[in-house]
């Protein structure tokens, strides 16, 4: 066989240039509709059914259902979405990324759309150079597209040439013609493929050229296509691996999805295939199987010549062929589209009655490690539609609350890294939490507040918005407090690189100060969780806060005299003092968070 070496990397580079075309094509379409998309998938999804449709929309978008899951995994990281959302969406992106195999169909079959791709880079050029953002977005879509299609046809033209090749197509035969063990044996080799290249559609695309070259039957192109199914969850779980416990759920209930969606398919499968058959010849005239039959009564030659990418030099009778050929080739990719579409909504109008029972499952398998690590997402404020003004101010007024007691948690996490032996495992675990719980704090201040500005926006009396503002403020005094926690895990972690030791005296003074600072913590978290506030409440805030500040003012004087008496190092007492400081600011904050709830209620 004269396949060289060369040979194959054009190949791979065919597949590189399809994978490249559609990666800049989805990150282009992301980048222009990327705000709107986080829009549409949060406030999209207030039940199952509307979850589905919103993935179907984002992934028939962006034409990458990947993208659409690992976009779903982050959100559930960051608490935007919760697990059972994040199950449908998933359902619905499977559906969506039929579409892709639709537009290889049509165009890549029916019309030779690789002629316009040059002249589609050349429009694309000036949208390139372009010095407004949302422009330049679009000219990475437009030659993400070209690229795409440039990559389909150089693959369809650098496959090997089977027909000329009756020993490698009697090597095919030889595993195609085993019956279910073939399906089962296809289906694993469209999974691996699919791992690999870390694209499902790549691999539809390849699947649909074999199959439209005769290689493969359509049920055995059908059985990598759920391979394909399988192997596309591969993205998700590894975008997960690093995320929190509610991120792992999600990603393994795509997972799950996929498998058992493919376990009934392969109980059915050979009645499904024929019911697509069926199907296609209905709507089409022809039927999936008449290629390979067409294949197998004319000789190698002769396939050859009528499927060469040029006509020149056919005769009357092979012209007809080659119509009649091509015709088939399209019928085929037809077919198998078909078949993932319909396989796909199946699935989903299966499956969607059992949402919840997927989140129990992988609620099961996927444990909590730690007691405190939970699921971070808004839990009484809803994406969808507002509340009356009345109960809006309620269901703010409790999560506020659910966001002070986590910014005090975020501090407890603190005083644990503080104490930890520093290059633990168990260090650098507090570290990431802090880190993780820092992300959190920040999108909970942007959710609250954007929920806040939309009550606003309502019919709501002056004292009502006077109320609002004054939430609004709580809210940005509780994130202060957020990123002063992390700040305390940054000065820690830079004395741990400065290498820099903290003598007894110091852990002890330190200790003092995190004992004020976490009453403070404790006075007002109690004050946002009640309904009327006692003046004795107030005035303890006050206080506390006097302490903390006057601590701060003597360990201030103590420690220039520590370091004049050589007690400890001049760099020791920087990094105590940030600590000090950094508590002192955090105890500010406390304060804020009070005087802005005191003001709240004397708008009640």
């Amino acid at each position: 066989m004269e396949y060289t070496f060369f040979d194959f990397l054009t190949l791979i580079g065919s597949l590189g240039l399809f994978l490249y075309g559609m990666k800049v094509m989805s990150e282009g379409l992301q980048k222009v509709a990327g705000d709107r998309l986080r829009g549409i998938l949060t406030a999209m999804t207030t039940n199952r059914v509307t979850g589905v449709l919103t993935g179907v929309l984002i992934t028939a978008l962006i034409q990458s259902s990947s993208a659409t899951t690992v976009m779903v995994v982050s959100f559930v990281n960051a608490g935007l979405l919760s697990l059972t959302q994040s199950v449908s969406v998933i359902m619905g992106a499977n559906v969506g990324t039929t579409v892709t195999a639709w537009i290889i169909s049509i165009f890549g079959f029916k019309v030779n759309i690789s002629l316009f791709a040059i002249p589609l880079i050349g429009l694309a050029i000036p949208f390139i150079f372009s010095g407004n953002s949302r422009r330049r977005s679009w000219g990475e879509f437009i030659i993400g597209f070209a690229f795409l299609f440039m990559g389909l046809e150089f693959l369809k033209n650098s496959v090997p040439d089977i027909q000329n090749n009756p020993e490698i197509l009697s090597f095919l035969t030889e595993y195609t013609n085993m019956g279910y063990l073939s399906v089962l044996l296809f289906l694993l080799i469209g999974t691996i493929v699919t791992i690999v290249v870390q694209s499902s559609s790549a691999t539809m695309a390849i699947t649909l050229i074999m199959c439209s070259k005769g290689w493969i039957s359509f049920d055995i192109a059908a059985a990598m296509v759920l391979g394909e199914n399988i192997g596309t969850t591969i993205t998700a779980n590894l975008a997960a691996l690093s995320a929190n416990v509610s991120a792992k759920r999600a990603a393994f209930a795509h997972f799950m999805f996929n498998i058992f969606g493919v376990c009934w398919m392969l109980i059915l499968f050979f009645p499904f295939t024929h019911f697509i058959g069926f199907l296609v010849k209905e709507l089409t005239g022809g039927s999936p199987t008449d290629l390979m039959t067409f294949i197998q009564h004319h000789s190698p030659a002769v396939v050859n010549r009528i499927s060469a990418e040029s006509a020149a030099g056919l005769s009357t009778d092979e012209l007809a062929l080659r119509a009649q050929y091509q015709g088939m080739q399209v019928t085929v990719s037809y077919a198998l589209s078909l078949f993932h579409t319909v396989f796909n909504i199946f699935n989903v109008l299966v499956m969607i009655w059992f949402v919840n029972l997927y989140v129990k499952i992988v609620t099961r398998v996927i444990k909590l490690k730690h007691s405190d690590d939970e699921e971070f997402q808004l839990k009484f404020i809803s994406s969808g539609m507002l509340s009356t003004s009345e109960l809006s101010l309620l269901q703010a007024k409790k999560e506020i609350a659910l966001y002070g007691q986590r910014t005090q948690r975020m501090f407890g996490m603190v005083k644990d890294l503080l104490h930890e032996k520093e290059g633990s495992e168990t260090f650098s675990k507090i570290y990431s939490r802090i880190e993780k719980y820092e992300k959190i704090s920040d999108r909970m201040e942007l959710e609250i507040a954007a929920y806040l500005n939309q009550v606003a926006d309502g019919r709501l009396s002056y004292d009502g918005k006077l109320q609002v503002s004054a939430m609004l403020t709580m809210t940005t005094e509780i994130e202060s407090i957020g990123d002063s926690c992390f700040h305390l895990a940054r000065t820690v972690i830079r004395k741990q690189e400065a290498k820099v030791e903290f003598n007894e005296g110091i852990e002890k003074d330190i200790d003092l100060m995190f004992k004020l600072v976490s009453e403070a913590l404790d006075n007002m978290n109690i004050i946002l969780d009640k309904n009327d506030m006692a003046e004795s409440d107030l005035n303890k805030s006050y206080n506390k806060e006097m302490e903390i500040n006057n601590f701060r003012n003597q360990l201030r004087m103590e420690n220039i005299e520590n370091i004049n008496s050589k007690k400890y190092e001049y760099q020791s007492g920087i990094y105590f003092m940030d600590i000090i400081s950094e508590c002192e600011k955090l105890g500010d904050y406390v304060v804020n968070v009070v005087e802005a709830v005191k003001e709240k209620r004397r708008m009640n």
